[in-house]
This record gives structure tokens, C-alpha cells and sequence, in this order.
């Protein structure tokens, strides 16, 4: 029997209590939910367009069908595998679930209009864009909106904290820890609201796209019309033309948008790492924790490593699934069809990886003693200052003068700028602006 020990991937095992939240959507159990809810609302839609066959429903009719998937349980999803295993079929297996349904009911004589005129993948091209665009909205997203929130926060709380930037690996121009945090802020915003705005698109429209038995059965209806209207109330869009798939483009672009976002997270996971590294964060002590089994006086930054890794699992999935999904053979091939199935699988990794990004920044200490330490022992970085002075002051040869002062062994320090300042060929007043220049006020609008 299945448990989170005999789990072959750590999703269902070790982190099944971490991604347990995202099951109701790309679960066996939430693929057969939605499918079952596209069914329905379908049948419920054809009766509404005045087919003498299949007049309209009752409302009470309505909410008996609306409640097959609002209460759509793990029995109901286990009936339809047990259909399966005689179809081999599963949106078949669903087609007869419903209508097994019906039985007894007012909707049985119209039982025949359940599945009426589709293909599997009207269903699957619905069903699996509409538990994506849920699982986002509710959960993914909102994931992503508290990390930026917190990384926000930091870059309030730390925007005044000065902080020396290097280029190169090499001391250069001082930042502040709060705008360091700002700029990955700023960069998560911009690509979630790529995520939030890009259309997810569904296919629905017959075996080969053009509604063909639909037209012929019924050609006085305009069925194009009928199908953009059902897939816009499930909030998607009506990918047309297409073969008997999706064309997966809109798809595509989601993963790319989530891998987007994963990339400004991993470099983010790897600068905070590399600032405990530093001693410029230390860490929260969680009592009973281990750090490391054979040297205890460690507190591993494992929460960012744990995050650099899902991260990067999460986007090698998503890059197949972007890649492979819109390639099909003509009309269609079954490729997409195992591929979609793992939807959950880079979503989940990704949710790991906030989840431990978060534990992460909830231990974080800032260590300004280190910080400013760190800043004097660098007063070199302020040569850029002072030759940008001396260039507006018209100097000649300006930045060789600094150059030549700060390429050296000896080591640059306050005393060396300040003596070096009085021998230049300035007026006082510009050798005071010059002397009030330190690494830790040029800073710019870093600051603010």
C-alpha cells in the first residue's frame, strides 16, 4: 500500500505534507473532477441554445448536475476507474459515470447528450487548463505574492543598512542591503504579472476542431459561438482553429512565465546564501535542529539550498513541458496526453521551494556589525567618487590619479584617502565635499 515511505517520488513521500494543497488539482482524482465538470457544464449549455431534442433543464436539475463535481469525492473518482478498467477509456469511463447518474432521474431520456458530438480532448484540453488556471489562482500565485511581500518587507526594513556591492566577485560602488532585496522584489513583480495576464487557452470543438458532427446534427446553431461562450465562463480561451488538440502555445507560456519566475529565485536563493556565507545574515537557532552530524556548532543555510534545488528540477519540467506540448504529428499524436499528466510535478517542486524560501527568510538575522566591517575595510570603492569630482572639476588625468592610488598591496583605508586628499589641486571647499565622502554614505539613491 501506498504510503509517504513507499512513495517512489519525494512529492507523494517525504514532501507530501508540503504540496498536499495543490492534490485536488493535478491528482488522478482532480483530473477526473474536472472532467466531469466540463461534461456537465456542456450538457447543461446545450440545453440552453433551444434544441427541440433537449429542451431546457430545471433549475433544481441544474444544481443535482453541479453538485456531480462540487461534490465530486475519491468514491466518485474510484467508480470511474473501476469503468475504466472495462472501457480502457478514461473520458469514456467518465461519460458513462454521468450517465449512470442520470438514471432514474428526470435527465435520463436525455442521457445521449452527455459527451454529444466530442472527442476526448474536448474534454482533457478543457478540463486540464481549467485545474491549472484554479491551482494558480489559489494556490501557486498566492505563494508567489507572499514571497515577494516578504522580500518587500526586507527591502523596506533594510533599505538605510549600507552594503558592499561586488562586481566581479571584487569590492565595488556600496549598495544597501534594502535595495539589493528591492531589485529581486522589483523583478518577481514584473514576471507574475506576466503569469497573471497571459490567457490559458482550451480546445474544444470536435474530433478534428471544426465541430463537423456538431453542424451536421444541428447546423441551424452556431457552434463556434457555443464554444467560446462555454470556455469563457470556465475563464479560458477558445484556442481556434486547431486539429483534435490544443495547440498547447498558451500553455507554453505559462511554463515559461513559472520558470521565469524560478530563475529570479534561484539567483535570489544563491545571493542570501552566499551573504550567510559572508556572516552578513546569521540564522535563527531552532532549537533541536542539527546542523551538521559531525560538527555541531553549524546552522546550515539548507532552506535556500533546499529551494535552489526543487527550483531547478521544477525547471527542467517545465522546459520539456513548454517544448513538447505544441509539437504534435498532424492532426494529433498521444504524446501530449502522458506529458499533461505531470503538470503537478513542476508545479509542486516549485511550491517546495517557496515553502523553504519562506522558512528561509524567517530565520535571517541581519549582521550589520559584519556588514559595516566589511564596508571599512573596503575604502577604496569611494576612488569612484572622488575621480567623478575631480573630472567635474576639470582635472586632468583624474582617473589615473585614483588609479594610481588605490591599485595597490598596501591596502587603501581612511587615512590614506584623507592624506591623499590633501595634496590635490583643489580648492578647499571641493577637498571638503571630497573628505566627506566614506563607503558608507555613497550610496546614491540606493537609499531611498
Amino acid at each position: 500500500m501506498l504510503s509517504e515511505l513507499s512513495a517512489i517520488t519525494p512529492i507523494d513521500g517525504r514532501y507530501r505534507n508540503k504540496v498536499q494543497e495543490l492534490a485536488p488539482y493535478f491528482s488522478e482524482y482532480g483530473l477526473f473532477k474536472y472532467r466531469v465538470w466540463v461534461e456537465i457544464e456542456y450538457f447543461i449549455a446545450l440545453s440552453k441554445i433551444g434544441l427541440s431534442q433537449f429542451p431546457p433543464i430545471a433549475s433544481a436539475d441544474e444544481d443535482f448536475l453541479r453538485g456531480l463535481y462540487l461534490n465530486f469525492s475519491e468514491a466518485d473518482a474510484q467508480a470511474i476507474k473501476d469503468i475504466e478498467k472495462i472501457t480502457n477509456h478514461d473520458v469514456k469511463a467518465v461519460e458513462y459515470f454521468i450517465k449512470e447518474k442520470l438514471k432514474g432521474s428526470s435527465l435520463e431520456e436525455f442521457q445521449e447528450f452527455v459527451h454529444f458530438g466530442l472527442t476526448s480532448q474536448d474534454v482533457n484540453n478543457t478540463a486540464i487548463p481549467f485545474s491549472l488556471r484554479l491551482g494558480l489562482d489559489e494556490q501557486l500565485i498566492p505563494s508567489f505574492e507572499k514571497t515577494l511581500a516578504k522580500m518587500e518587507e526586507f527591502a523596506q526594513q533594510w533599505k538605510h543598512i549600507p552594503l558592499l556591492s561586488r562586481t566581479h566577485g571584487q569590492a565595488a560602488t556600496p549598495t544597501t542591503v534594502g535595495k539589493e532585496f528591492a531589485v529581486f522584489a522589483e523583478r518577481i513583480t514584473v514576471q507574475l504579472n506576466t503569469l497573471k495576464t497571459t490567457d490559458i487557452s482550451a480546445k474544444f470543438g470536435g474530433a478534428t476542431g471544426a465541430f463537423n458532427a456538431h453542424r451536421l446534427a444541428f447546423p441551424q446553431i452556431n457552434w463556434p459561438e457555443f464554444g467560446d461562450n462555454l470556455v469563457t465562463n470556465l475563464g479560458l480561451i477558445r484556442s481556434y482553429p486547431t486539429t483534435q488538440i490544443d495547440h498547447y502555445d498558451q500553455l507554453a507560456a505559462v511554463f515559461d512565465a513559472i520558470r521565469r519566475i524560478n530563475v529570479i529565485l534561484m539567483d535570489f536563493a544563491k545571493d542570501v546564501w552566499q551573504y550567510i556565507s559572508m556572516d552578513f545574515f546569521k540564522q535563527k537557532i531552532v532549537k533541536g535542529e542539527v546542523g551538521s552530524s559531525a560538527m555541531p556548532h553549524k546552522v546550515n543555510p539548507i532552506d535556500f539550498e533546499n529551494a535552489e534545488g526543487n527550483l531547478g528540477i521544477a525547471n527542467a519540467l517545465l522546459d520539456h513541458l513548454s517544448n513538447k506540448l505544441p509539437v504534435s504529428r498532424l492532426q494529433r499524436d498521444l504524446t501530449d496526453s502522458t506529458v499533461l499528466r505531470n503538470v503537478g510535478v513542476p508545479l509542486s517542486h516549485v511550491l517546495i521551494a517557496i515553502k523553504s524560501l519562506g522558512k528561509g527568510m524567517g530565520k535571517l538575522i541581519l549582521n550589520e556589525d559584519a556588514i559595516r566591517a566589511d564596508l571599512d575595510r573596503n575604502w577604496a570603492v569611494v576612488a569612484e567618487a572622488i575621480q567623478t569630482i575631480l573630472r567635474r572639476e576639470k582635472v586632468e588625468g583624474a582617473y589615473e590619479l585614483l588609479k594610481d592610488l588605490t591599485r595597490t598591496n598596501d591596502g587603501i583605508n581612511e587615512k590614506s584617502i584623507a592624506e591623499f586628499v590633501t595634496k590635490l589641486d583643489v580648492s578647499d571647499e571641493v577637498k571638503m565635499e571630497i573628505s566627506r565622502i566614506t563607503p558608507f554614505n555613497y550610496l546614491g539613491y540606493a537609499a531611498e
